[in-house]
């Protein structure tokens, strides 16, 4: 452990999008801090970690508080990702400025490729590319007794997943109480979905899981009970799956809450068997389907069978109890407005509880750039890299899905409203009706952010009784009991004299994280 009367002499920090995520790359760091040669460094480092919400002066402020007056060599290791980069940036120009002696190296997926004309890479004083795990300690063990480094960029060393120090026990007990914690059976992807870092990967490579499922053991005795898997391929190897899963069955709470992301074609009996075992609410699919365009597909290397995509995710909603969030990305190469509408009218068909709508990033260093010219796509120059228009989708076009997107979140995916969702999206396209309600709230409201759920509820009124014509006192019914099923306590215009005397509200007894669950209500524990 660092002596609590000396500073440290490495820092290792990054700013989180939200307090709930807790850095699993940056705890491999801390982990492996103690190993590959050399001197121990870990009892020298600490993890410090914050939100993007937080001013770059206060984190500059309250880390060189803690790294005081040193005459020795320290280092601030920072990890950088696309939604911290800006804020990293100033966090590093700060730095300079006050205390140009402290070695800051940078890490991360964001400077990983394409760095040359980055601000934060001419800034600091190192870069690791790629993996970290080995090369950091290294560099810090060459900063603090030499010989110094001669090189600015260093290419990470990819070791056998055998050499490097698992992570887990970095977590600590605030963590395991409020954080999701983020684990892996595997690092990299064989597949090449061109949009995707995972592309470059020349395949995937498996953790043993003897070793693995003794670290998550450990994490299950220290009592954690959220577990979202990073793998980008949970299902990849189907012997893998079925023991991680059994695993889970023998350990079985009622507050275990699972996350893994699958291929949607690749679903075996057996491993169908083992997912319907698990009870509703522990479980959470994420399924990339992006697209059901085949030209598309083709274009971006994305292999996927659209036939047993349908039949899998089909299964999954009438015979098991996971909650299903799909994903389609909106911008891709060649796809229009009217092939992603029947995309999302086949998936939504299906029902899956959430549909994820993103709209194409181009990622530094992902292949998708070779299809610039070809497709017109034109990307922002800053991050997030949003596609802005495309040759089959103008500008307009794609600010009106972006607002459809934000509509869809707060309405379709925040499960609130379930009944009145059912009535907006009837017609021959449910994606093209809910294309005419996002296009009559934009006008109404001229806003994306701010609406609360009484406001939602009113709009839908409006829309529903003077656009759509529907009968006033069945559509009031229908929003009443959606507005009472979510749980919320005001009183929107449009159920005036309905609601009654309430009183407060009873504290909810599942966690935060499935909430969101809760409301969809399809699989919840008390429905069976």
């Amino acid at each position: 452990m660092l002596n609590a009367a000396l500073p440290p002499r490495i820092i290792l920090c990054t700013l989180n999008a939200k307090y709930i995520h807790a850095s699993l790359g940056l705890r491999y760091l801390l982990a492996n801090m103690a190993r590959h040669g050399g001197e121990d460094l870990r009892a020298q480092t600490v993890l410090r970690e914050f939100t993007i919400a937080r001013a770059p002066q206060d984190v500059v402020d309250t880390l060189l508080a803690e790294l005081g007056e040193c005459e020795h060599t320290q280092v601030i290791g920072l990890g950088v990702y696309i939604w911290n980069l800006v804020q990293t940036t100033e966090v590093v120009r700060l730095f300079k400025q006050v205390r140009p002696g402290i070695k800051i190296v940078l890490g991360g997926p964001e400077v990983s490729y394409e760095w040359e004309t980055l601000k934060i890479v001419e800034l600091a004083d190192h870069l690791i590319t790629g993996w970290g795990d080995v090369s950091f300690p290294k560099l810090c063990r060459a900063l603090i007794h030499g010989p110094q480094p001669l090189m600015k960029v260093i290419a990470g060393e990819q070791p056998p997943l055998d050499d490097i120090a698992m992570p887990y026990a970095e977590y600590s007990d605030a963590d395991l109480a409020h954080r999701l914690l983020y684990v892996e059976a595997s690092r990299g992807c064989p597949f090449k979905c061109e949009f995707c870092l995972s592309s470059l990967d020349k395949t995937a490579w498996a953790f043993d899981l003897d070793r693995f499922l003794a670290e998550l053991d450990t994490l299950y005795q220290r009592g954690a009970r959220n577990f979202k898997f990073v793998d980008r391929t949970f299902n990849l190897k189907i012997d893998a799956s079925i023991r991680v899963l059994q695993f889970f069955l023998d350990r079985l709470m009622d507050d275990l809450f699972l996350h893994f992301e699958v291929v949607p074609d690749h679903l075996p009996d057996r491993l169908k068997a083992m997912i319907a075992r698990f009870p509703p609410g522990v479980l959470q699919l994420e399924i990339g389907i992006q697209s059901f365009n085949p030209a598309v597909q083709h274009t971006i290397s994305r292999r996927q069978d659209n036939a047993k995509t349908e039949v899998n995710l089909t299964w999954l909603m009438r015979e098991s109890h996971a909650h299903l969030h799909a994903d389609l990305i909106f911008g891709l190469p060649g796809e229009t407005l009217a092939s992603f509408a029947e995309g999302f009218d086949r998936l939504y068909a299906i029902g899956p509880h959430e549909i994820q709508l993103g709209i194409l990033k181009r990622l530094r260093g992902t292949p998708i750039a070779r299809h610039s010219a070809e497709f017109g796509m034109v990307y922002q120059q800053d991050a997030p890299y949003l596609v802005q228009q495309t040759g089959a989708v103008d500008a307009g076009t794609m600010q009106r899905f972006t607002r459809l997107a934000r509509y869809w979140d707060l309405i379709a995916n925040s499960g609130r409203f379930k009944q009145s969702l059912v009535r907006l999206m009837q017609g021959p396209s449910p994606f093209q009706a809910f294309l005419d309600f996002s296009d009559w709230l934009w006008q109404k409201t001229g806003k994306t952010s701010g609406l609360t759920p009484e406001m939602l509820l009113d709009a839908l009124f409006d829309y529903l009784t003077d656009v759509r014509k529907e009968d006033i006192e069945p559509t009031r019914q229908i929003l009443l009991a959606d507005y009472l099923a979510s749980g919320a306590r005001s009183n929107p215009n449009c159920l005036r004299g309905l609601l009654g005397e309430r009183g407060k509200p009873e504290r909810k007894a599942a966690p935060a994280l499935v909430l969101r669950q809760v409301r969809h209500g399809e699989n919840m524990r008390d429905q069976s």
